[in-house]
């Protein structure tokens, strides 16, 4: 395995799906912590609006925790996006429906 450290950088233009293999968007930019130079967030544009619910309806992107991202390679794979950015009615119809 390559153990060389990737640029912060190379993160932007990657995709992000959800765990389920959802298409989330794609990642604008990176949030980083300067005082202790970690990435805590990475900035989430060209949404999948159906997938992030009502809260990101308007929204033009989202910033998604860094505790968040599972897995880092050709795309950035995260922990439950759709489930924590749902509202909760939409919740409880889902659950209706199932």
């Amino acid at each position: 395995m390559d153990t060389t450290p990737a640029e912060i950088g190379s993160l932007v233009g990657r995709e992000v799906y959800s765990n389920n293999g959802t298409f989330v968007g794609e990642v604008e930019d990176v949030r980083i912590d300067l005082d202790d130079e970690v990435v805590t967030g990475l900035a989430v544009g060209g949404l999948n609006r159906e997938v992030l619910g009502g809260r990101a309806r308007n929204a033009g992107g989202v910033i998604v925790p860094f505790r968040w991202v599972r897995s880092v390679g050709d795309i950035v794979l995260v922990n439950d996006v759709v489930e924590r950015l749902r509202e909760p009615e939409e919740e409880s119809e889902a659950e209706a429906t199932a």
